[in-house]
C-alpha cells in the first residue's frame, strides 16, 4: 500500500520517466533582509540562505543548468529536470529581469520551472508573465512559498515579516494562474505544538495547495536562532516526536497534495543542530514505518471538509 503521494512517483507519472531538480542561484536578496519589511531576515536563515548547494549566482542560468545538468544526468541517466530557483526569494526582484532568468531556463529537456519566494513577493504581473511563459515554451510553472507555520504568533517570533494572511492570498492567488503551489513547512519550531501540526495539514488541505515540502529546523551558526539555542531560552522536540508530527500532519493531510519530502537536510558543518545529528534517510524511513506499523496514511483524517457536520442528512 502506498502511504503517502510521493513526489518522485507524481514526477513519473507525469513525465513518464525520473525527472531531476537542477538549483539554479539568483543575484537576489530578500525583502526581510533589504528593509522592505525587516532587514535582520527570519531568526533561523544563514547568510547563505537555503541553497548551500548553489552554484555561484555570478553565473549565468544557462551556464549552471549547464554544469549541473552535467553532473546529474550521467550519474542518474537523467533526461528530463526541473530548473529549480531555489536560493531566498526569487520573484523579489524586478518582472522583466524574472523573465529572462526564466527565458534562459527554457530549454529543451527542462520540463518545468520551479520558483522558490515568500508571500509577499507574488504580485499579478508578476504571475501574468510566467504564466505567460510557460505556455509560449510548454513548461509547467510551479512556485514554493516559505510558510514554516500557520501559527501566526511563531512567525512573529521567528521575524517572518508577513503572517498566515500573505500566504493564504499568495497561495490562492496563484492557483487562479493555473500554477502550481508548493508550501513549505517546518514542523518542529521551538513554539508549535501538535495542535499546529494539525491546523498546517488543515489550512493547506481546505485552500488545496498541490504540494508540501517539510523541513526539521536546524540550528544555523550566528543566526538569531543559534544565539537563543546556545541561551537555552529555546529547546527542541526529540526525533521521536518528530516523526509522531509528520505522521500526524499526513493523516490529516488531503491525499491528493503531493508530499516533496518528509525531512530536508543541510551542512553539519555550519549548524549547531541538524536533524537530530541523523541521517535525513533513517528519519524519513522510521516515518514511513511508522504510518505502516499503525496501518494509516496520508488523508486517513481528512474528514473535516465540505461541511463535515451536515452530511448525516445527505
Amino acid at each position: 500500500m502506498v502511504r503517502y503521494n510521493v513526489y518522485s512517483d507524481y514526477l513519473k507519472k507525469r513525465y513518464g520517466q525520473k525527472v531531476y531538480k537542477l538549483p539554479v542561484g539568483l543575484p537576489v536578496t530578500c525583502p526581510n533582509r533589504d528593509g522592505a519589511c525587516g532587514t535582520q531576515g527570519c531568526t533561523f536563515c544563514g547568510e547563505i540562505g537555503a541553497g548551500y548547494e548553489n552554484l555561484p549566482a555570478s553565473m549565468t542560468v544557462e551556464d549552471q543548468i549547464n554544469a549541473n545538468r552535467a553532473h546529474i544526468s550521467p550519474k542518474y541517466k537523467a533526461e528530463k529536470f526541473i530548473a529549480y530557483f531555489q536560493n531566498f526569494s526569487n520573484t523579489y526582484l524586478p518582472v522583466n529581469q524574472l523573465k529572462e532568468y526564466v527565458i534562459q531556463a527554457c530549454q529543451e529537456d527542462v520540463v518545468s520551472i520551479a520558483l522558490a519566494t515568500r508571500p509577499d513577493c507574488v504580485n499579478d504581473e508578476y504571475l501574468d508573465m510566467l504564466s505567460e511563459l510557460g505556455s509560449r515554451y510548454g513548461k509547467d510553472i510551479s512556485i514554493e512559498l516559505g510558510l514554516q507555520t500557520v501559527n501566526y504568533h511563531s512567525l512573529i517570533k521567528v521575524n517572518r515579516g508577513h503572517t498566515l494572511a500573505e500566504f493564504l492570498d499568495a497561495a490562492l492567488r496563484i492557483k487562479r494562474y493555473n500554477i502550481d503551489v508548493c508550501a513549505h513547512l517546518i514542523l518542529n519550531l521551538p513554539w508549535d505544538d501538535t495542535t499546529d501540526v494539525i491546523e498546517n495539514a488543515k489550512i493547506l488541505s481546505a485552500i488545496r495547495v498541490d504540494q508540501v515540502k517539510l523541513h526539521a529546523l536546524y540550528i544555523v551558526k550566528g543566526t538569531a536562532m543559534a544565539d537563543m539555542y546556545q541561551q537555552g531560552l529555546i529547546s527542541l522536540i526529540s526525533k521521536e516526536e518528530y516523526v509522531e508530527r509528520v505522521v500526524t500532519f499526513l493523516e490529516y493531510l488531503h491525499p491528493d497534495i503531493v508530499v516533496q519530502r518528509l525531512i530536508g537536510r543541510a551542512p553539519e558543518s555550519n549548524t549547531l543542530f541538524t536533524n537530530w545529528q541523523t541521517g535525513w534517510w533513517k528519519i524519513r524511513d522510521s516515518i514511513e514505518k511508522t504510518l505502516e506499523e499503525r496501518e494509516s496514511y496520508q488523508g486517513k483524517r481528512c474528514t473535516y471538509l465540505n461541511g463535515s457536520a451536515v452530511r448525516k442528512f445527505l
